[in-house]
Formats: C-alpha cells, sequence, structure tokens
C-alpha cells in the first residue's frame, strides 16, 4: 500500500525556520519525482518544490532562496528545510509522488499534509 506521510509542521515565528519530513512506503524513489505542495485558506493548492529520481531539484519564486529540498532514498524521505519564514508561508503543507522523473507529471499520490503557521 503506498504511502506518505508528512510531519515536522507546526507553529513559528516570522524569521524562523521548520524542516518537514514526508515519509514514502509501498515504493521505492526510483522512477518517481516527488513535490512538495502547499494550500493557504482561501486559495488554491501550489506546488512549492520538487525533486526526482535523479536528484534533479524546483524550487517556486516565493520560497527560493530560502526553501530546500532534499531526499534520503535509504530512509524513503524527502525534506523541505524552510528558513526565513514569513507570516505569507501559512499553510497546509503537502507532498506527493509523480510517476516519471518530472516535476510537471500528475501526482498520483498524496499524503494528509501538515499545517505551518508563521506568526507575525
Amino acid at each position: 500500500q503506498v504511502q506518505l506521510v508528512e510531519s515536522g509542521g507546526g507553529l513559528v515565528q516570522t524569521g524562523g525556520s521548520l524542516r518537514l519530513s514526508c515519509a514514502a512506503s509501498g515504493f521505492t524513489f526510483e522512477g518517481y519525482a516527488i513535490g512538495w505542495f502547499r494550500q493557504a485558506p482561501g486559495k488554491e493548492r501550489t506546488l512549492i518544490s520538487c525533486i526526482n529520481d535523479h536528484g534533479a531539484t524546483y524550487l517556486s519564486t516565493p520560497v527560493s532562496g530560502r526553501f530546500t529540498i532534499s531526499g534520503d532514498n535509504a530512509k524513503s524521505t524527502v525534506y523541505l528545510q524552510m528558513n526565513s519564514l514569513k507570516p505569507e508561508d501559512t499553510a497546509v503543507y503537502l507532498c506527493a509522488a509523480a510517476r516519471g522523473s518530472y516535476c510537471e507529471n500528475e501526482y498520483d499520490y498524496w499524503g494528509r499534509g501538515t499545517q505551518v503557521t508563521v506568526s507575525s
């Protein structure tokens, strides 16, 4: 059974840091891209970062320079290190897996998300 479980969210002050984890089970990262999405209340879900099975990464403009994505194949876990957090980063953060090595592919498996709240 394929499963993605996010952890590491919480409440942090502006300028603080959090590290999110996305633990996968039921499949290996080979042949998949793992994406981090976020959805704020009343807003659309957006892709903010992605890493594929070759280690290529993507960061969206709003988080580039502040967030870093990395993967540990041995642990089947992808991390999202978030630094210099801003109130506008407040959202539910979800990870998802897409078949193939392209972050633009359709995402087939989703976690339930973890809440990140940044206080001003």
